[in-house]
């Protein structure tokens, strides 16, 4: 039944009667700057470069997908579904080889992103504990028969 299993929903934190994190992050404007940051992250970082090359040279594109999917996931409007369908994540990135590693190198830009645009702690908490399920999700490589499981 792996296809039916969708993407852990971030909306599903917290009570409906708070605000979105949509809401608490500001708005469109914020989550750019945040995946601005994000993409210099994973230029920048060596350990990032295993993902960097499954990015196209060019990230204009990209950036825009995860601007419209990021605004979704926080809560705001639903432009991402409305021209993409359902994101189906993991079948997205099947052709891509998604393992610890890549799992971990993509939190620690996102999580460094975080750090530098978004003042509240407790949302960039609440972000990070999301985005790792998310992430981990979406992996789609087991771990080779060294790694220890306890």
């Amino acid at each position: 039944m792996e296809a039916a299993r969708t993407a852990p929903a971030l909306v599903s934190i917290g009570s409906a009667s708070r605000q979105t994190h949509f809401e608490r992050i500001g708005g469109v404007e914020p989550i750019t700057r945040l995946v601005e940051r994000f993409y210099d992250r994973m230029d920048s970082l060596p350990e990032a470069q295993v993902i960097r090359s499954l990015h196209p040279a060019d990230l204009t594109h990209v950036k825009l997908v995860l601007v419209a999917f990021l605004i979704e996931w926080m809560g705001g409007p639903k432009d991402y579904s409305a021209q993409r369908g359902h994101p189906r994540l993991r079948m997205r990135h099947m052709g891509f080889p998604v393992d610890a590693a890549a799992r971990d190198a993509w939190m620690q830009c996102m999580r460094l992103a975080m750090e530098e645009t978004i003042e509240d702690s407790g949302l960039r908490q609440q972000l990070e504990q999301a985005f790792f399920k998310t992430a981990d999700f979406i992996r789609n490589q087991q771990e080779s028969h060294h790694d220890h499981h306890r």
